[in-house]
């Protein structure tokens, strides 16, 4: 087991299926204390069996304050303030802007931008005190080069990518790094269910010529985490295979 996080806490938001699993996996390997959220109860009782000695896992909609303010008194309770955050919940709600619903645009901004925001407030203060702490927000490469059908998606992704740095300047010279990792096309329940042509046609778009995996984008945020990191900030580290290099 690799252990250089030892004894630090991390919160983990949207921790029961896809990328948030195998960020949880990632802590766990290295030793960290886990705090994982689900949305129902049955998913934050699946973590904190997961989990075990280790952590556990929390119900936590992300869209309510109460609840958001409530869970990170717990987790403080349980497991100690977090030192390293990672705002991967999100959700999205496609449609062509001239379509699109304002409900599905307020959600998906509330969801993945907001509740980013909030989250962030909300840790931060105690990783200031420590002088040590990490914040790496999950986006995505449609929020670098957009996607038709996603303007909600896109805007909300691009505008975390800018909170970070924005946040990386106020808080860098307490020991604290913002960072992103902006996942492309990954490996889940969804292209799975593409037909041969589809799959064929998206892996035409990547020069790795491969779809990523939920293992590798938890790489790159467990790097992000890391102590040898702590001289990176602001940045937002892509992990595409080659499909968006800008």
């Amino acid at each position: 087991m690799r252990s250089a996080m030892d004894g630090q806490v991390v919160l983990i938001t949207g921790g029961s299926r896809g990328i948030g699993a195998a960020l949880v996996e990632e802590f766990l390997s290295r030793g960290a204390r886990v705090a994982a959220t689900a949305t129902s109860e049955s998913g934050a009782a699946a973590l904190s069996a997961k989990i075990a000695a280790q952590g556990r896992g929390y119900v936590l909609d992300v869209n309510d304050d109460a609840a958001m303010d409530a869970t990170l008194a717990q987790i403080r309770g349980d497991l100690g303030a977090p030192s390293i955050l990672i705002n991967n919940a999100g959700i999205t709600r496609d449609q062509l802007l001239l379509r699109m619903k304002d409900e599905d645009w307020d959600r998906v901004l509330h969801t993945n931008l907001r509740a980013v925001y909030r989250l962030s407030r909300l840790c931060v203060r105690d990783m200031i005190k420590a002088q040590y702490g990490r914040i790496i927000s999950i986006t995505s490469v449609v929020g670098m080069m957009g996607n038709a059908g996603q303007s909600n998606y896109a805007a909300a992704k691009a505008g975390v990518m800018g909170f970070s740095r924005a946040l990386a300047r106020e808080v860098a010279g307490r020991g604290v790094t913002v960072n992103c990792v902006a996942p492309g096309f990954i490996a889940t329940d969804m292209t799975a269910a593409l037909s041969d042509s589809q799959r064929e046609h998206l892996l035409a778009q990547i020069p790795a010529a491969r779809l990523g995996t939920g293992q590798d984008v938890a790489a790159a945020v467990a790097f992000l985490a890391s102590a040898e990191a702590g001289y990176i900030t602001g940045e937002t580290l892509q992990v595409n295979g080659g499909l968006w290099m800008g």
